[in-house]
C-alpha cells in the first residue's frame, strides 16, 4: 500500500501546471527554424505556438510535451527565455470557445492573450490562455464543465 506521502507526490505530479516558454530571438531569417529544430532534435514536441514579431526581435511563446528537456536545451544554447504557468482548456465542440469565454467573463477575469494548440495527445482541440487569476479561472471553467488540462495531459 502506498504511503500518504507517495500518494500525495503522485497527485501533485498529476496536477503539474502547464508551462509556457517565451523565447526572445533576433528578428532574423531562420531563427524560428533553429529553435524548433533544436527542440525536435531532443524529441521535445511543440504542442502550441504563437509568434509575436517586432521590428528588432521576435517572441516565441510555446507549450511543449516535456518542459524539463525544453528548459535544459534553452539554457544549453543560451536562448534568452522566461517561463510562466498558463491555463490549457479543451474546447472541442461547436460553440465551446464562446462558452469558455463566457465562463471567464462571468468570473470577471481579464484574458491577457490566447492561442490554440497545434496538436495534443488524443487530438482534441484545446486553447492556451494567459489570464489574470489562474486559480479562479480554473475553478470557473471546471464549474462550467470544461476539462482544464495539466502538464501530464500533454506529455507523450
Amino acid at each position: 500500500m502506498p504511503s500518504a506521502t507517495s500518494t500525495e507526490t503522485a497527485r501533485q505530479r498529476e496536477q503539474e501546471p502547464v508551462i509556457q516558454f517565451s523565447v526572445f530571438i533576433p528578428n532574423r531569417l531562420g531563427r524560428l527554424h533553429e529553435v524548433t529544430c533544436r527542440l525536435a532534435e531532443r524529441e521535445v514536441h511543440i504542442l502550441a505556438l504563437t509568434v509575436l514579431d517586432t521590428t528588432d526581435s521576435t517572441i516565441l511563446r510555446f507549450v511543449v510535451d516535456d518542459p524539463d528537456r525544453a528548459r535544459a536545451l534553452l539554457f544549453e544554447h543560451n536562448f534568452p527565455f522566461t517561463e510562466v504557468r498558463v491555463l490549457a482548456v479543451e474546447v472541442a465542440g461547436e460553440g465551446r470557445l464562446r462558452d469558455v469565454l463566457e465562463a471567464l467573463l462571468m468570473a470577471e477575469l481579464n484574458i491577457h492573450y490566447t492561442y490554440p494548440f497545434l496538436t495534443r495527445p488524443g487530438g482534441r482541440s484545446a486553447l492556451v490562455i494567459s489570464i489574470e487569476d489562474q486559480e479562479v479561472a480554473e475553478d470557473a471553467l471546471r464549474r462550467a464543465q470544461f476539462d482544464v488540462l495539466c502538464q501530464t495531459d500533454l506529455s507523450r
